[in-house]
């Protein structure tokens, strides 16, 4: 059984880039990024990013602590296409930072 994208997930991957869906268990899946081609390092191999997880039975985002950890629960208007990690900005970063300018 395949683990189809949440129907609500508003991103495109960037460019280079695209979006993997891996079950973590029955309700939750790990959402990751992925770039190719890869680094000098790895011989050029796909490189994996966790970006969330997603619970289906919830119907939330979560921010990721690692690869196999899940988090807080997120608003998804405050992730990126990058990842669901909040930034933690100090009130000028907030400032200058904000997408509501």
């Amino acid at each position: 059984m395949n683990p189809e994208f949440p129907p609500n997930f508003p991103h495109e991957p960037p460019q280079g880039y695209r979006y993997e869906i891996v079950p973590k268990n029955a309700s939750t899946i790990a959402i990751w990024t992925v770039c190719n081609p890869g680094f000098v390092y790895n011989g050029g191999n796909d490189v994996r990013c966790i970006w969330g997880f997603y619970n289906s039975k919830k119907r939330c985002y979560y921010a990721p602590i690692n690869s196999t950890k899940q988090g807080d629960q997120v608003d998804i208007d405050s992730t990126t296409p990058y990842t669901a990690m909040q930034l933690n900005l100090n009130p000028l970063e907030n400032v200058l930072y904000s997408k509501n300018k």
